[in-house]
């Protein structure tokens, strides 16, 4: 093997390496803020995926997630939180609420229609008082 291709094998694994971090790594996780109203709100961005991909929210209050498509591809027509039986269509370059209460706490994936782009929403379980001693 001669230096020119050991280059383009050395280029190609951490083009690999690069594509799998890009995918598989780490996300980082955005928590929802909780408005005057008392409803965990958060704006996510849809191109090419969704910004944030992370949602962080709390069992028992009210969400309502705004979704801005920046774009007019097809596989970003609609979003689906399977889990909370919702779906809807998402008109490109428009904000649409989606508004629901987590009961139960735990990860739970939305997705596009065609389930080619994906996010997390984690809900956190709600603070319990602690029991009081008698």
């Amino acid at each position: 093997m001669d230096a020119a291709e050991i280059g383009v094998v050395v280029g190609a694994v951490a083009l690999i390496a690069a594509v799998l971090w890009y995918f598989f790594g780490p996300k980082e996780a955005t928590a929802a803020a909780v408005g005057a109203s008392g409803v965990q709100e958060i704006k996510v961005t849809v191109k090419g995926g969704y910004s944030p991909d992370v949602i962080v929210v709390r069992q028992g209050m009210p969400v309502r997630l705004d979704f801005y498509r920046d774009e007019t591809a097809s596989c970003s027509e609609e979003i689906v939180f399977g889990d909370f039986g919702i779906a809807r269509q998402l008109p490109a370059y428009e904000t649409t609420p989606i508004e629901f209460t987590p009961e139960e706490p735990g990860e739970f994936t939305f997705a596009c229609g065609m389930n080619m782009m994906r996010g997390k929403l984690v809900v956190e379980p709600s603070a319990t008082p602690a029991a009081s001693e008698s």
